[in-house]
């Protein structure tokens, strides 16, 4: 087994999937999203749309809205958004004018991922990593997809 860094994307994406298990356990579709500024985890959210209603509750806007109100600032150039799984354009929108610096992921999302519609959403200046620690991050919402077609 692999020794993690501390303080690594690998680090801070365990921290996103702890977020997303707990999506799992709750019925929502797992993704879990943390935002670090100078190593420090200053928020983490996992996605809600079941649980409070609404369409746009995902764990990217809730950790962008979070991490806002932490720093007292709107924009979060100096910050590094983890997320499970490909932000949809939505959040790669919010990203954009929340100017996010950073932008981490697990697992891309072939049906609904931002670069499906327009890879020009993200803010030009934000770098992109993708496939941290992909095969937990893949395996979890694959998972939670496949228990829901069984019961179908």
């Amino acid at each position: 087994m692999q020794k993690q860094a501390v303080f690594s994307d690998e680090y801070f994406m365990k921290q996103a999937l702890i977020q997303a298990q707990i999506a799992f356990e709750k019925g929502e579709v797992p993704v879990g999203a943390v935002v670090v500024c100078n190593n420090q985890i200053i928020s983490k959210a996992h996605n809600q749309t079941e649980t409070l209603n609404d369409a746009t509750a995902h764990a990217e806007m809730l950790a962008i809205t979070a991490a806002s109100d932490f720093l007292g600032a709107k924009y979060l150039k100096e910050c590094t958004l983890y997320v499970t799984v490909e932000p949809c354009a939505m959040c790669a929108g919010a990203s954009y004018w929340a100017q996010i610096g950073k932008i981490v992921y697990g697992t891309a999302d072939d049906k609904r991922g931002y670069s499906v519609f327009n890879k020009q959403i993200l803010h030009p200046k934000a770098k992109i990593t993708a496939g941290v620690s992909e095969h937990e991050c893949k395996a979890l919402i694959t998972n939670f997809f496949y228990k829901i077609r069984i019961k179908e």
